[in-house]
């Protein structure tokens, strides 16, 4: 275990995260609770930092809380099959693809509600609160 260099503070500045953050991620587990100074600060050391990194990344990267952690066990584990961090990372990215698809066809969705409007008129003529606002269906029984 390296030096204790960090304060709460510049381990916050170090990895531009707020220092909330880092408490937040120690109480999920994702970091050690650090020793205190003789003043109660807490006390972080470059293992800490290169840590809060690799969550910063991998939560960048989309992954959840309980991926990272999942993650970070693996990184932890240094006799691990590097196999499982690849699918761990597959596994998301099958995620990604699934969402984009969603999102591709939210899009789509939108484009085809913004051409039912023409901007003159008024919202009780309004074609798309009429489409948003549909007829009422029993729960269900879902309109195709």
């Amino acid at each position: 275990m390296g030096a204790l260099e960090y304060t709460v503070g510049q381990l916050a500045k170090a990895s531009q995260t707020k220092a909330v953050t880092i408490r937040y991620y120690e109480r999920q587990g994702l970091m050690r609770e650090p020793p205190r100074s003789g003043g109660g600060y807490r006390l972080y050391n470059d293992a800490d930092l290169d840590r809060l990194l690799f969550i910063r990344r991998s939560r960048h990267l989309g992954f959840s809380l309980d991926s990272v952690r999942e993650l970070l066990d693996l990184a932890d584990r240094s006799d691990a099959p590097c196999a499982d961090v690849n699918a761990k990372v597959l596994e998301h990215l099958r995620d990604v693809r699934e969402r984009l698809a969603q999102l591709r066809a939210l899009e789509l969705e939108l484009k085809r509600l913004s051409t039912c409007c023409e901007g003159g008129g008024v919202i009780r003529d309004c074609r798309i609160i009429e489409a948003l606002s549909g007829e009422r269906v029993e729960p269900g029984k879902i309109k195709a």
